[in-house]
């Protein structure tokens, strides 16, 4: 399955330095996009620090530091553990007024570079089973009664793409960048008609993927993304006005 995929992908033996950082960054990701649940109960510090490739020592700073951001809670005694606790909703505005255009086209060229790379791999590798939890999150983006709610589903279902391309790097990769700025691509997709188009390339992209048309799906991923970046910049030239 896609979505285990994923998780496989957050529990990867992390990089040989900043340890600790890299840690932080990968659970708090994971967290912050709902790939670990509000309320789930993280492994030990024992088997996290087997599954990362790190000592006890540096799964036991990363948990202290991820609970003074409140992204995780330690609970003492029987039926204890550290468990995740998803942060409140971005506030992204202050955040996109501090880009610059060009720092946006950038993040923009990057991301839908990954992403074009991710669908492709998809369309060659995935089986139907890959492909079923793509149509699950369509589902419920369809049901969702929220922004929220939508923003979460709209982030699943690009690391579920990134994920069916059997890539734990790519995987991974698409998880930090959805971390880092899918909030700020959200706001392109806030008003209905944005919600309409979206809902309409999402379905390309997981038709194109499950016909295994590979060239389409790594035009229709990058598309995607960029349509998304360049609203986003006429967003950010308005707050000059």
């Amino acid at each position: 399955m896609a979505v285990s995929v994923a998780r496989l992908a957050v529990f990867s033996p992390v990089d040989s330095t900043g340890r600790v950082d890299l840690v932080v960054r990968r659970l708090g990701d994971a967290i912050a996009l709902g790939l670990l649940a509000d309320g789930e109960q993280l492994p030990s510090e024992a088997e996290l620090a087997g599954r990362l490739g790190v000592s006890t020592v540096t799964v036991r700073e990363a948990l202290m530091a991820l609970r003074e951001r409140g992204l995780v809670e330690t609970r003492r005694g029987r039926g204890g553990g550290s468990f995740a606790r998803a942060p409140s909703e971005p506030d992204v505005t202050e955040r996109l007024g501090d880009l610059a255009v060009d720092e946006l086209r950038d993040l923009g060229d990057h991301y839908a570079a990954v992403a074009g790379a991710a669908a492709r791999l998809a369309a060659q590798r995935s089986l139907p089973s890959d492909v079923a939890p793509l149509w699950r999150s369509l589902d419920e983006m369809a049901a969702a009664e929220t922004s929220a709610q939508l923003r979460r589903l709209d982030g699943r279902f690009h690391i579920e793409v990134a994920a069916a391309s059997q890539s734990a790097r790519l995987t991974r990769e698409e998880i930090r960048l959805q971390a880092d700025i899918g909030p700020l691509l959200w706001l392109s997709h806030e008003d209905l008609a944005g919600h309409d188009e979206t809902a309409a390339q999402h379905r390309a992209i997981a038709e194109a993927i499950g016909a295994g048309d590979a060239d389409r799906v790594r035009d229709l991923a990058e598309r995607h993304v960029l349509d998304a970046t360049d609203h986003l910049i006429e967003l950010r030239l308005r707050l000059r006005e």
